[in-house]
């Protein structure tokens, strides 16, 4: 899809292990907005979660300016957030991380909640943007385990902050910067960064564009036996 500024491509697969996808994912180039989601909860309630976030995004008006944007996303996911927690039965949660990015004005806002994860890919270098709430990242910032050995850890599924979790209020970290012409990000559900090492995520996010980079990345997760659903969106900012 194209917008004014912006082309972008998403795909999104079940996996090779799982009964079905509790990935969704935004795709609006034409407003700069674009985001992924990975339910997480019993008997497809992730998926619940996951789409909810999605509807809500995908329901944004056009024509806000970057401030109203970012002040939409967050007030829209904070209502997902409550109305999940409402819903809750017992032990059967329903929750969702989510990665969001908008882009407006030759700046990109990133805002997320869990472990999926927007990636920019400027001049050949790979740079991760937003950093994991998880259990395996809190233990390697104190020092317990190495980044090696976070990525084999029995806990790596471990997530600390989500859409629909155990807290009353809501924290999306944020992350404000610059982007250029020729840019790409990438945003993508666990499944696929789990997958795949840095070196081939950037070498696939490259691309060309007629080859449909995010369909390159699930084929590449695929052939590595993913076991978690998988989900890309990558996004190129357009010359001009």
């Amino acid at each position: 899809m194209t917008g004014e500024h912006f082309r972008s491509w998403a795909t999104t697969h079940v996996g090779t292990v799982r009964a079905h996808n509790e990935d969704t994912y935004v795709n609006r180039p034409e407003i700069g907005l674009w985001a992924v989601a990975d339910g997480a909860g019993g008997h497809a309630r992730g998926e619940v979660a996951s789409r909810m976030i999605a509807d809500a995004l995908s329901a944004i008006p056009g024509g806000l300016g970057a401030g109203a944007m970012l002040a939409e996303v967050r007030n829209r996911m904070s209502a997902a957030h409550e109305a999940l927690r409402e819903a809750e039965s017992g032990h059967d949660i329903s929750a969702s991380t989510v990665v969001v990015l908008i882009a407006r004005d030759s700046h990109f806002a990133c805002l997320w909640a869990g472990d999926s994860r927007l990636y920019l890919l400027r001049d050949g270098h790979l740079t991760q943007i937003s950093r994991d709430h998880s259990l395996v990242q809190e233990l390697v910032d104190a020092g317990a385990i190495s980044a090696a050995e976070a990525e084999n850890h029995p806990r790596a599924n471990v997530i600390t902050r989500a859409i629909g979790a155990d807290c009353d209020i809501l924290e999306l970290d944020k992350v404000i910067s610059r982007y250029a012409p020729g840019d790409r990000f990438l945003l993508c559900s666990d499944g696929l960064c789990k997958t795949l090492d840095e070196a081939a995520i950037a070498a696939l996010l490259a691309t060309p564009a007629e080859a449909e980079p995010t369909e390159r990345l699930i084929d590449a997760a695929l052939a590595h036996n993913v076991r978690d659903n998988v989900t890309a969106v990558a996004v190129e900012v357009l010359p001009g």
